[in-house]
């Protein structure tokens, strides 16, 4: 398959962007009684099945991520993915690492790339591979191929696991990603252009493009890998 049988049609060059303001008092309140209402679910969970815990945690992990304890928040989330990988749920790995990179910690980048990683990798939701791929293209400087690779892989995957109902509305926010990193990299303003760059940049076909990401990932983690990622091919499906 190749990105020439989904021709992108590109209606604006725009970018929406979603601004994240500090809680407030009133939001602060809210949040902490949420956050000592999971809590308790938690401690109440001791010695349960693994991956409930888990599940918790990511869900205290980003109330103490919006509450700016952000320190905790990684402890959390660092646990929750130890646990998600251990059962090969890759999904709440995947969240995990999310929530990681949104810590600003010192490894914060590398569990962006390994989240990447396994969201490309594995059949993660397209949603959240999406969001991933898209924190890359936030990453990755104006003229670097980084985020054109990281674009484009985001519209291959929602091409291949979007559910029917939601693959149109998916679609056009890869194709939107696509076109606004064309115009920040190299200021493709129409869909001649567009054409143009994505052959230049040779992001028609995966074969092309997805080892060319790996590249990226790979400079993105560097030697902090959490897990052998030759050992976790073999536990692809079938």
């Amino acid at each position: 398959m190749t990105m020439n049988e989904n021709k992108l049609a590109i209606d604006t060059f725009g970018n929406v962007a979603e601004v994240m303001n500090a809680p407030g008092e009133g939001d602060t309140v809210e949040l902490e009684r949420h956050l000592a209402e999971k809590r308790l679910q938690l401690a109440a969970l001791e010695g349960a099945e693994t991956m409930a815990r888990a599940r918790l945690q990511l869900d205290i992990a980003e109330l103490l991520r919006s509450l700016e304890r952000k320190e905790e928040a990684w402890s959390l989330a660092r646990e929750a993915f130890d646990a998600s990988l251990e059962k090969e749920s890759w999904q709440d790995a995947v969240e995990a690492c999310n929530v990681l990179f949104q810590t600003e910690q010192a490894e914060s980048i590398p569990a962006l790339g390994m989240g990447v990683w396994l969201a490309v990798t594995f059949p993660v939701d397209p949603e959240l591979t999406y969001a991933m791929l898209d924190h890359i293209v936030d990453e990755t400087p104006t003229a670097s191929d980084g985020a054109a690779l990281a674009a484009v892989t985001a519209r291959y995957v929602i091409d291949l696991r979007a559910p029917d109902d939601k693959h149109e509305s998916q679609s056009l926010l890869a194709n939107n990603l696509i076109a606004r990193v064309a115009a920040r990299h190299s200021n493709v303003q129409d869909q001649q252009a567009l054409d143009a760059w994505m052959n230049e940049l040779g992001l028609r076909d995966p074969q092309v493009f997805l080892p060319r990401l790996g590249q990226v990932v790979n400079a993105v983690v560097g030697d902090a890998w959490w897990f052998d990622r030759d050992a976790l091919r073999d536990r692809l499906p079938d």
